[in-house]
């Protein structure tokens, strides 16, 4: 690209797993200028960079041009803020911390599990457009810095629509940052309503990650415990799918039959809830039953199974965050 053509500005907030693997894909770029935020591998990754292991891509070091332990260090407003770090909570502490790199022609990319993720951002940003990311990477942080990446890679990507802005800006923002994941030669898909596949992953969320958290067991021991155990998931994902068409959110029960038949050709797994417990980190309980589970009742629906996993996942929630 010629020199006198401006480069595209990116901040990638949460450095974790899936932040680092998109920070390697977004790097492959000559033309883009990315800056990071890190916390507990902040020194790890300044001093060594961020180091890829993957299955599909080979081995890498990423060399971020900058490198910040909060978002208000950046001196630059970013034509894209990256935001992929745990959704804890769905306040507006994150879009507090990322006001100072949002400017008004920064477009917010969200990766992350969850529904509900985009609406603190809107509230925050009315004016900006916001890009919502439904990722199915299988990677994990071997140590400070370092990333191994299994050959598990997807994502589907799309608008979460801004009524104030033109469609055709609105389209052109999600098309360059299309072209940047197209030259990071990662696996995507651009979805017209990429609502549908966050529920789509909210329902095998809301089943295996509290499941194997609440058991400590990985998914064939639990779905083999007791002749009750693959009753109750599929009448816990029939609940999240009735939320979801209540909400507009057009899905099929027979996703059910697709995501067991998903798992029963798997080896048993375990889940990033259940890791996170292991370490004794708070959960990402609001936005994967919580959010689910507050619909329903603004929805006035009985939906036994969701109410019992996530009362009983909130209250794993509470003794981790307050180390009880």
């Amino acid at each position: 690209m010629s020199g006198q053509q401006k480069k595209t500005t990116v901040l990638l907030y949460g450095l974790g797993a899936i932040g680092s693997f998109y920070a390697f894909i977004l790097s492959r770029n000559d033309d883009v200028v990315l800056d990071v935020v890190a916390r507990s591998n902040y020194e790890a990754v300044k001093q060594n960079g961020l180091k890829i292991e993957s299955q599909n891509h080979g081995n890498h070091t990423v060399q971020p041009r900058n490198m910040f332990k909060q978002p208000s260090e950046a001196t630059d407003k970013y034509d894209y803020v990256v935001c992929a770090h745990k959704a804890l909570k769905l306040d507006q502490t994150v879009p507090n911390a990322i006001r100072p790199a949002v400017g008004q022609a920064t477009t917010i990319v969200i990766i992350q599990n969850g529904v509900g993720n985009e609406d603190p951002f809107r509230q925050a940003f009315p004016q900006n457009t916001i890009i919502s990311c439904v990722t199915w990477v299988g990677a994990i942080q071997a140590q400070p810095g370092l990333i191994r990446h299994t050959k598990s890679e997807n994502a589907e990507i799309g608008l979460f629509p801004n009524a104030h802005n033109e469609k055709k800006e609105e389209q052109a923002r999600l098309d360059q940052f299309v072209h940047l994941l197209r030259q990071g030669k990662t696996i995507f898909t651009v979805e017209d309503n990429v609502q549908i596949k966050r529920w789509e992953k909210v329902v095998w969320n809301a089943a295996w990650n509290p499941l194997t958290t609440l058991t400590m067991l990985d998914t064939q021991t639990w779905l083999k415990s007791s002749p009750e155990a693959m009753p109750f998931t599929r009448q816990l994902m029939r609940e999240v799918i009735d939320v979801a068409k209540k909400c507009d959110v057009p899905l099929e029960y027979s996703l059910i039959d697709t995501l067991i038949g998903k798992i029963m050709a798997l080896p048993g797994i375990g889940s990033s809830m259940q890791t996170d417990a292991k370490e004794g980190r708070s959960l990402e309980v609001d936005v994967i039953l919580g959010t689910p589970y507050k619909r329903a009742k603004e929805h006035g629906m009985d939906v036994p199974a969701l109410t019992a996993i996530y009362t009983l996942t909130t209250a794993v929630n509470h003794r981790l965050s307050h180390k009880l």
